[in-house]
């Protein structure tokens, strides 16, 4: 087994660190409708969480500064492309592209040698955001419940298969690819903190699970331990956001 169940573990234990102005203002980039938005919503929904308007704009210079945003010319801003890149695996984290599960696995090999070590950081890392695990160096592998969109890159170094389980046990082999009870457990409690009423705790957890579902396997239901929080998760999170663009947009018309 390689160290990719490591990584899934760590990324499946998200903690509610306190809220900085400029996760607040990513949040509300990242879970916005449009792809710009002005100051006066940028201040206005920093309120939600106790933000004031000198507070974001001094956040929104340094933001840009750091290449995070890139402010427009009428003073809006809108996410660089690397966060623009971010946005999209959430959104698609949030609404997964299901498709019926007849059994079969996606099997992917890397036949390709001589890359650098960037290079194959860089390969592991797509592999991981198309939520495959590695089943041995190499070989690449999750059940074919998914409609993947694959990156020239792997067709460029791997061999790509769809068959059979790689294991007479599916279900066991899914919970070795990946710590499900972790993720479970950190997921449960991301729910109960967007229960709550403190305005704080229910916008870091909202963030915080933003980041969480991109770890989500999204394994068919035969593979998955009961009560399985991943779909609850994931609506939790989509209203809550809707319910952040709603706030948004009446405390912006509020000041005027």
């Amino acid at each position: 087994m390689s160290s990719v169940c490591n990584i899934i573990v760590a990324m499946a234990a998200p903690t509610l660190k306190p809220v900085t102005t400029r996760s607040a203002l990513l949040t509300l980039l990242l879970g916005a409708e449009v792809a710009r938005l002005s100051t006066r919503e940028l201040v206005a929904g920093a309120s939600i969480v106790g933000f004031a308007e000198p507070t974001v704009r001094v956040a929104l210079s340094r933001m840009a500064a750091a290449g995070d945003v890139v402010r427009d010319a009428d003073g809006g801003y809108r996410l660089s492309d690397r966060l623009v890149a971010r946005q999209r695996r959430q959104e698609e984290a949030a609404h997964p592209s299901l498709r019926d599960w007849d059994g079969t696995w996606e099997l992917v090999a890397v036949t390709t040698a001589g890359r650098t070590a960037s290079e194959r950081a860089d390969l592991r890392a797509t592999l991981s955001e198309l939520r495959l695990a590695e089943l041995r160096e190499g070989l690449w592998t999750r059940p074919a419940n998914l409609d993947l969109t694959w990156p020239g890159v792997v067709a460029e170094v791997c061999e790509r298969f769809t068959g059979a389980a790689p294991a007479a046990d599916p279900a066991g082999l899914a919970a070795r690819l990946w710590d499900l009870d972790a993720w479970a457990a950190a997921a449960r409690r991301l729910l109960d903190a967007t229960a709550t009423d403190d305005p704080v705790l229910r916008f870091t957890a909202c963030a915080t699970s933003g980041r969480h579902l991109l770890a989500d396997p999204v394994l068919p239901a035969a593979l998955l331990p009961a009560d399985w929080p991943g779909d609850a998760l994931r609506a939790s999170h989509v209203a809550y956001k809707q319910w952040v663009v709603d706030m948004r947009r009446s405390l912006t018309d509020a000041a005027g």
